[in-house]
């Protein structure tokens, strides 16, 4: 597309942006950073020290009525869903959910109200898991795997295991037939053990499945009432934080989940980054703000009515104002989110811009962009390689299955194409030296998956 047209068809973009009807997620942390556990790669334990004079981290009820009302009347949308998160939002204690409840009740008008509440699991029992079905909330827990991937990092402040309360958890929830999902931080540990968490997380009963990669950096040299984890906009020293997930290593493991997934498992088990694949690739919305062009349109509030422009970026810098003080309407469709969202994509490096796989990463999280290009710009995003790799590998895969949309058949017809092509009998091609890596990383095999082999 010229340059003028592209201009002209963003500018066209933006506008429609600006004028859609209200429509936007606010993750709300009503015990702030409060939490039981003491992740080692948690990026909001330290968000305490935004508050150094608070003690109590607990919203108030009539913080949670002004929220409610201004939160369902802001979406002018049939369906409005609340996302409950933390720090670990059971600390709130079931009361005030059942509040919120008949608060949502109240302000709903003709609009649907639903619940999302994302939870370390250890904290459940019998009465949060009736609550949770009689009010049809979806559950999504915190798990990273098998017992020693999970363990590696997810500990209690005493430095205690945490698997077995978590697992006791999802025992609860099946026991009440609460429908729930899985959330799992990627990080320099599990990122080995691919297949193996795929596997786990399907025998547990988990039906859709979330993958987290972690990169965070940590700042030098700063005061221990400062934040340590900084976003990408920092500009003083910095190091990788030592749980940061390596892109390639990321790359392989989507890659070998996606390969078990594509051949077994399509439209019986859905994994997040897969269904956003598909959906890039016919051109369709990807449901997630990470493989979208722009974002914006989820913010974060916490426990005493302050919104951020999102969960990744509550810094000083990313302060939008308190619902007590300004209308949470105005704080969504302000110019200053507005500019935050278009970010993702206008500050996208010349390198991203030129890339086949644009369309299907939109340079992912900004946040994750810390890395500097081939020609020395800064913005890369750290997992770009790993990226590259994945969205190469699954290309067949994806063509497939958008050609069968397209003639309004089934994506999972997939695995019967697959097992049709491979039912062929095939002399294995072993790459020579100077070949090309079959694994998609650009590199030659020497240097890349046949090194030391050879």
């Amino acid at each position: 597309m010229p340059a003028e047209r592209r201009k002209t068809a963003i500018l066209f973009t933006d506008a429609l942006k600006l004028k859609r009807p209200a429509a936007f997620n606010v993750m709300v942390k009503p015990a702030g950073s409060v939490c039981n556990l003491n992740c080692a790669y948690c990026y909001y334990l330290e968000k305490r020290k935004l508050y150094p004079e608070k003690k109590d981290f607990r919203m108030t009820e009539e913080l949670l009525e002004e929220f409610t009302k201004q939160y369902i009347e802001a979406n002018e949308v049939p369906v409005v869903t609340f996302t409950w998160q933390g720090g670990e939002p059971t600390l709130m204690g079931l009361e005030f959910f059942k509040r919120a409840i008949e608060l949502q009740k109240k302000y709903a008008g003709r609009k649907r109200i639903e619940n999302a509440f994302q939870t370390n699991g250890t904290t459940l029992n019998d009465d949060w898991c009736k609550f949770f079905k009689d009010n049809n909330i979806l559950v999504g827990i915190s798990i990273d795997g098998p017992e020693h991937n999970h363990d590696h990092y997810r500990k209690t402040y005493s430095g205690g295991p945490t698997f077995r309360r978590v697992m006791k958890g999802i025992e609860l929830l099946q026991k009440h037939s609460v429908e729930f999902n899985t959330l799992s931080v990627v990080n320099d540990y599990n990122v080995h053990f691919a297949k193996e968490t795929y596997r786990f997380l399907k025998d547990i009963g988990s039906i859709f499945m979330q993958f987290l990669p972690v990169v965070e950096r940590v700042a030098e040299g700063i005061k221990d009432d400062s934040l340590k984890l900084v976003s990408n906009e920092y500009g003083n020293r910095t190091t990788v934080a030592p749980w940061t997930v390596n892109g390639k290593d990321y790359g392989k493991f989507l890659i070998t989940i996606f390969d078990e997934w594509v051949r077994n498992d399509v439209a019986r088990y859905f994994v997040q980054i897969f269904d956003a694949t598909l959906a890039n690739w016919v051109g369709e919305m990807p449901g997630v703000c990470v493989f979208a062009g722009t974002c914006g349109d989820a913010l974060v509030m916490e426990h005493n009515g302050d919104v951020y422009s999102c969960d990744h970026y509550v810094y000083p810098e990313n302060f939008l104002g308190n619902i007590l003080e300004k209308p949470l309407i105005e704080m969504a469709r302000s110019q200053e989110q507005f500019d935050f969202g278009m970010k993702k994509r206008n500050n996208l490096p010349r390198q991203c811009m030129q890339c086949d796989v644009l369309f299907a990463c939109h340079g992912e999280c900004p946040k994750h962009r810390i890395a500097i290009t081939e020609d020395g710009e800064y913005g890369l995003n750290y997992l770009c390689e790993g990226y590259k790799m994945f969205y190469r590998h699954v290309t067949p895969y994806m063509d497939f299955m958008a050609k069968e949309l397209q003639n309004k058949r089934a994506p999972a017809n997939v695995m019967q194409w697959i097992k049709n092509r491979e039912s062929r009998v095939v002399k294995p091609v072993i790459p020579e030296r100077n070949d090309p890596c079959p694994c998609g990383s650009g590199k030659k095999y020497k240097n890349c998956c046949g090194k030391g082999l050879l």
